[in-house]
């Protein structure tokens, strides 16, 4: 079954502002897909459009195969919702929260065992008004939490969470996933989603730049794969530029940085320096998800620039 389905899903406010732009996307059962854009980019619109907090210009979508704007019941009794800046109530406690989350779903879930899963056992009986941003977040996730839903739609989860909440928050987002749970976020922290995610949308000014795994759409780029070796001493004929597969070759000092056509030509690069001059370190990264974002937004940006027509001066 799809998750999430959306047909030229359109969002229009006034004459000046398009949200979102046309969208297309399919995501599959069980996939952590993860929704990434700079601010603006229609991350949250898109969101409201699926939740029916706001309705389309044009276009429709599907939510667990309910249509989004009119079987929104049956879709709520499904899914779990972490909003972005989700507010908690001052004088109620992280236990009753989680109860009132409990009774209103009509499920069985053990607050306690919510409470101990998201990091709050020792606070469950504090008033959440005095909880900080971080505990308010994995509350928030952990209401979203409540019923086994079949999709988790979370906005920048991570907001507001240290480097040790933010790891466990992708270890439950992992185990949800394994059990069948359909994961679709939003955020705009590129470390969190390269390591979580099955698969990524960059969405640019209203529209999907870009749908696809990581390695996919580096492929689609062709940005080639980059190595970096520290040498002894550089020779006056390396000839690197030469060897098959070698796009490019960079020297600074005694540090050579070739770019490959692929990450099987690094093994024929470090063999070749190895055998002219001593190596002494080496240094092998993939194409990072900033990069890909980077080359995607800005690319289009680039092409929009160049399509506009000049303005006489």
């Amino acid at each position: 079954m799809v998750a999430i389905e959306t047909s030229s899903l359109t969002k229009r406010y006034g004459d000046s502002v398009l949200a979102v732009d046309d969208l297309d996307l399919v995501i599959e059962e069980g996939e952590i897909f993860g929704f990434l854009g700079p601010n603006g980019a229609g991350k949250s619109t898109t969101i409201n459009l699926l939740l029916d907090f706001v309705r389309p210009s044009d276009g429709s979508a599907t939510v667990l195969g309910y249509d989004a704007q009119h079987e929104t019941g049956a879709i709520r009794e499904r899914i779990g919702v972490l909003p972005e800046g989700a507010s908690v109530y001052d004088r109620l406690t992280a236990r009753e929260h989680l109860q009132w989350v409990i009774d209103t779903k009509g499920t069985d879930d053990d607050p306690d065992a919510v409470l101990e899963r998201v990091g709050l056992a020792g606070d469950g009986d504090r008033p959440a008004g005095g909880y900080s941003k971080g505990m308010a977040q994995r509350l928030g996730f952990g209401m979203a939490l409540v019923g086994d839903p079949d999709l988790l739609i979370l906005d920048e989860p991570s907001s507001g969470l240290d480097p040790t909440g933010m790891q466990e928050m992708r270890e439950i987002i992992a185990d949800e996933a394994d059990r069948g749970t359909s994961v679709f976020f939003s955020s705009h922290i590129l470390g969190e989603v390269e390591a979580v995610c099955d698969r990524i949308g960059i969405m640019n000014e209203g529209h999907l730049a870009a749908t696809g795994t990581p390695d996919e759409l580096q492929g689609e780029l062709d940005l080639g794969a980059p190595i970096t070796l520290e040498v002894e001493t550089v020779p006056e004929h390396l000839e690197l530029g030469q060897l098959a597969g070698v796009r490019s070759v960079s020297i600074d000092g005694t540090t050579i940085t070739a770019t490959c056509a692929d990450s099987s030509v690094k093994v024929d690069v470090v063999r070749h320096i190895a055998d002219v001059t001593a190596v002494r370190d080496i240094i092998s990264e993939d194409v990072s998800l900033e990069q890909l974002f980077n080359t995607y937004t800005n690319s289009e940006r680039a092409d929009e620039e160049a399509q506009a027509p000049e303005v006489p001066a």
